[in-house]
């Protein structure tokens, strides 16, 4: 096969015809309208129900919780030693409100780091508690018996989880009800029992807080920590019905409509002489409005006050098992609530997912939105978000989504408010703000926005997701 030889420009005064770069003087050329690589799918945008809000603010009313949930504490490490952050101690469920922060610093310097090994068991079942684990890092398995007497994992724990506190709610010698064993190396901060009774006997208002704690964890409650609503039933004849009543919580959240704003500048003498064949203003509005609502969902997914992966409630948080997420993984995200909507995933989390399911031969399903094929698992698809992080040292560890949504099931809403002033599309409006002295014309480009977790369990969150590839 041969190639041929790249021709030589023929001399201008050889040439026999007009030349192409003459002749496109005067032609007409057919151009595109400016692309925009920064434009994604905006899968959350698109899905998400949205709920007008027309005061600015949406208020959650809910049923008065008495559960205090299990939040994350904090580090802090210099070289290889690691501390404990004093006021993320409140995350305990015993110290939930506790305002002392003296008292937190000096608890907070009782711990001391303990480093473990893949395979070590730093409890066993129907053995004393003698201490308070918090996990600096790492993951540890909690171990139950089967029926049959086999051993089944029951949780994982990891980076900020604690274990062995438990213990305050018992009046006899509190025992561990499950084995933990380590199933990577890691550090764990260590508080003796003894070293937290020496400050709980001299501390009137450690004492109070561990009372108010005990007294709130014996209320009659459901399964959700909702006060239990007394009810008769299988009854015959006329016995005396039981009264009851449903309490609300007294300060329901408020959430406030975020903004994402800028001003767009165009000169007068482009919008007066470019404008032919594409209006430039337009062009330039189209252009500014996408990267604004790139902005928006950015914020629906990492705002630290409306965020969904903000507001994914501690005891809505699990973590993989062995790092890619698997199909187990994702079942046991599935059964955490019900009619769960659909997930949100980096693609690289959703390409790891897929690799799991490979190595095992399985398929996942394929779902049919709006007339595109999504990857799914159990029938619920599973949406790529690039605006969920790729954290760690490699950003190779990400977060995968559980959503239920929509008003009427309690579940996840966006909120917006439509009707505004100049609106150009719904929530989002451009308001003409003069031309200056260098004749240069001004547009303020506004979009109004949030999101609200109507129940805690609308939300999960699978979290330590490795999405790089397996070395094996």
């Amino acid at each position: 096969m041969t190639t041929a030889a790249p021709q030589e420009p023929i001399p201008e005064q050889g040439r026999l015809s007009l030349s192409t770069t003459a002749a496109r003087n005067l032609a007409t050329t057919t151009k595109s309208v400016p692309q925009m690589q920064g434009i994604s799918s905006r899968w959350v945008l698109r899905m998400l129900p949205w709920t007008e809000v027309t005061a600015g603010t949406y208020r959650v009313n809910r049923r008065l919780t008495y559960a205090v949930g299990r939040g994350r504490v904090g580090f802090v490490k210099t070289g290889a030693e690691v501390k404990v952050v004093a006021p993320s101690l409140t995350e305990v469920p015993a110290l939930r409100g506790f305002t002392d922060q003296s008292l937190l610093a000096e608890l907070a310097s009782r711990f001391t780091q303990r480093d473990f090994e893949r395979g070590e068991a730093l409890a066993e079942a129907g053995q004393p508690i003698h201490e308070v684990f918090l996990v600096a890092h790492g993951k540890l398995n909690r171990i139950g018996t089967g029926k049959y007497g086999e051993p089944s994992v029951l949780g994982v724990l990891a980076d900020g989880d604690h274990l062995g506190d438990e213990a305050l709610r018992h009046q006899d010698e509190p025992v561990w009800e499950h084995t933990v064993r380590a199933t990577t190396s890691g550090t764990v901060l260590v508080l003796p029992w003894a070293a937290f009774r020496e400050l709980y006997d001299r501390s009137p208002a450690l004492r109070e807080q561990i009372g108010t704690y005990l007294a709130t964890s014996r209320q009659s409650v459901n399964k959700k920590g909702e006060a239990d609503v007394e009810l008769a039933s299988g009854h015959v004849g006329e016995p005396e019905l039981p009264g009851t009543f449903v309490d609300y919580e007294l300060t329901p959240r408020e959430l406030e409509l975020g903004v994402a704003q800028t001003v767009l500048r165009v000169h007068s003498r482009v919008a007066d002489l470019y404008n032919d064949p594409m209006n430039q203003v337009e062009q330039q509005l189209r252009l500014t409005i996408e990267a604004l609502r790139e902005r928006q969902e950015h914020e629906l997914v990492n705002n630290r006050e409306f965020g969904l992966l903000h507001n994914a409630d501690y005891d809505q948080r699990i973590s993989t098992r062995s790092g890619p997420p698997t199909p187990d993984d994702m079942d046991e995200l599935l059964s955490m609530r019900r009619s769960t909507r659909l997930f949100f995933a980096h693609p690289k989390a959703i390409a790891a997912f897929g690799r799991e399911c490979n190595k095992r031969g399985i398929y996942p399903d394929s779902v049919n939105v709006g007339g595109s094929q999504v990857p799914g698992w159990r029938g619920v698809p599973i949406f790529p978000c690039g605006k969920i992080p790729l954290n760690g040292g490699g950003h190779n560890i990400s977060s995968i989504l559980a959503l239920r949504t929509g008003e009427d099931d309690q579940g996840v809403v966006g909120l917006r408010k439509t009707g505004l002033p100049d609106e150009y599309e719904p929530g989002l409006n451009v308001r003409f703000m003069g031309i200056n002295d260098q004749a240069v014309i001004s547009y303020l480009v506004s979009t109004y926005f949030s999101a609200a977790v109507l129940v805690p369990d609308a939300i999960g969150l699978l979290e330590n997701v490795e999405v790089s590839h397996s070395r094996h």
